[in-house]
């Protein structure tokens, strides 16, 4: 004699799927048809777009490899600072606040190039300093 909870029931065993649908009405057969056919569709796109991924990746590692020379520096920036490197950048005139950043720096050295000069100089003379003041402890050792 069988319980209501009998897992040996054939009703019970019987997988059930609410997805499945009824064969012979014509609207569920389009249905059908037509959810097939978006998916074979999304599924033809994939090997695409794994292939777009792998291009932007191809071109981010060579930016980055091409870009050895290049230096990341953390900079600490006034508000307004801040927003005329975003307006270059919304001008379109550089791709990120980076680029622009980068640029006004080197634009800034360039224009300041006395100022540098002058800094060169006095640090060739404390190396001087430096290295006579050492000469002068290994004198008395």
């Amino acid at each position: 004699m069988s319980t209501p909870n009998d897992p040996k029931d054939p009703e019970i065993l019987d997988p059930i799927d609410d997805l499945m649908l009824a064969d012979g009405d014509d609207e569920q057969q389009h249905e059908r048809e037509r959810v097939s056919s978006s998916v074979r569709e999304m599924a033809s796109r994939i090997p695409e777009s794994l292939a777009s991924i792998g291009r932007d990746i191809s071109r981010t590692v060579e930016r980055a490899l091409s870009a050895k020379d290049d230096y990341v520096v953390a900079v600490k920036l006034s508000h307004d600072a801040q927003d005329k490197l975003e307006q270059l950048v919304q001008a379109g005139v550089f791709r990120s606040r980076a680029e622009a950043a980068a640029f006004l720096i080197d634009e800034g050295i360039k224009a300041q190039g006395e100022l540098f000069a002058r800094v060169a100089a006095k640090l060739s003379e404390i190396e001087r300093l430096r290295a006579e003041l050492r000469g002068m402890i290994s004198k008395t050792e």
